[in-house]
């Protein structure tokens, strides 16, 4: 095993979010679930298999100890909390995703901020993943089945930036069709957004002030896992140390390291009984955390070099995963991830694989304080934070040095 290494970033820890389908999911995107089953089994068979034999050892060695760290309190409060947690070192933002809706929570659950206000109409249409931008006073959304990508204003609640054309798929500038993991950047030319675009297979880099796609990973519309020159549906494409990216391809069953140059690091292949990996990103040490899409589903933690450091795989119980999207270790070891088909967003404690906490009830969607309806995304936002205040970049759960955060 390699030797342990200190945290990629170590003033705060992990990257987190969502993907998962490569045709969109429930209600809308449940038209495609059978269908996409089918297509997502057959790229497995194809490409499924044990730790890629050739990866390269990664460029910031892993920490590849099983044992987690044990969870500490925090000295700053979450903001709006009243008590430390143990548990969660900050607020929750939730894409809940079947309520058109983003919600705030505390470690308290208490709902402390939500977009759009209640009772009020719901510009969103399934508000697939949500992240906060570089400083905390605007977050992004992209709604997968609406093929859109909304930035809204967290101080005044409003809609201040939006790309593509709502419920109408293409591929020409302007369009996108499955819009997956839409992060905003603050760069050296100016804000730009990245976005897995699954359909299209393809993931693009757009300048905010002129909408204009600068850069593309992928060719439009060609279905091969055969990076850097083809994708198949990508879904994921979190930031990684040094302006890299970390890409899940749903048919290559992998998630890939590319540098800032979009040329890949080493490649990391999931093993069996997993397949349709969502959203793969980094934990605080360096390794991959990655959920599956699947009833059950489950979710691992990797070295970049291919070993399993722990997977969690219940097939019955409470334990029971129902299609989550997305996981991220916390920097006190604890693993959080959205469960989108049982409603609900939960911890678990890695060293005895049980839920130490939840937000929603487990199967029931609903729309009152408590309930969720297909959570899809998640965010955190870290204790000592003010929301929509002025903030400087970092200590975000992606703040790696040279990506913008």
């Amino acid at each position: 095993m390699p030797p342990a290494a200190a945290p990629l970033y170590p003033h705060f820890g992990i990257m987190g979010q969502a993907a998962r389908t490569w045709g969109g999911k429930a209600v809308a995107g449940e038209r495609w679930r059978r269908a996409l089953g089918v297509l997502a089994v057959a790229a497995v068979v194809a490409g499924c298999g044990a730790a890629s034999g050739g990866a390269r050892p990664a460029p910031h060695p892993a920490a590849p100890s099983a044992r987690m760290p044990t969870p500490a309190k925090t000295t700053a409060l979450p903001w709006g909390s009243h008590h430390a947690s143990a548990i969660l070192p900050g607020d929750l933002l939730i894409a809940d995703s079947h309520n058109n809706r983003i919600l705030l929570v505390t470690p308290g659950k208490r709902i402390v901020w939500q977009f759009p206000p209640p009772g009020h109409p719901s510009p969103l249409y399934d508000d697939d993943d949500v992240f906060f931008g570089p400083h905390f006073d605007e977050i992004i959304t992209n709604e997968e089945d609406n093929n859109t990508i909304a930035i809204i204003n967290f101080k005044t609640r409003q809609v201040v930036w939006k790309y593509g054309h709502p419920g109408v798929a293409g591929w020409a500038p302007g369009y996108l069709n499955t819009p997956d993991d839409a992060f905003l950047f603050d760069g050296p030319g100016g804000p730009y957004i990245t976005v897995a675009d699954i359909k299209n297979q393809r993931i693009l880099f757009i300048r905010r002030s002129t909408k204009a796609i600068f850069r593309q990973y992928g060719q439009t519309g060609v279905y091969r896992a055969d990076p850097p020159t083809t994708y198949a549906a990508p879904n994921g494409d979190f930031p990684a140390p040094h302006g890299g990216m970390l890409v899940t391809q749903i048919g290559g069953d992998d998630a890939i390291l590319l540098n800032r140059q979009g040329v890949p690091e080493w490649t990391v292949h999931f093993p069996a009984p997993f397949y349709y990996p969502s959203d793969a990103n980094f934990t605080p040490s360096g390794n991959i955390i990655c959920a599956f899409y699947t009833n059950p589903g489950g979710v691992v933690i990797m070295s970049p070099t291919g070993k399993v450091l722990w997977r969690y795989y219940v097939t019955a119980g409470p334990g029971r995963l129902n299609h989550p999207s997305l996981a991220v270790q916390l920097p006190n070891g604890l693993v959080l991830l959205n469960d989108d088909y049982n409603d609900r967003v939960i911890v678990i404690d890695p060293r005895t694989d049980r839920i130490v906490w939840q937000y929603g009830h487990t199967g029931v969607p609903g729309n009152a304080p408590g309930y969720l309806n297909i959570p899809d995304g998640l965010d955190l936002l870290p204790a000592g934070v003010v929301p929509g205040g002025s903030n400087p970049i970092g200590h975000h759960l992606w703040s790696y040095p040279g990506n913008g955060y």
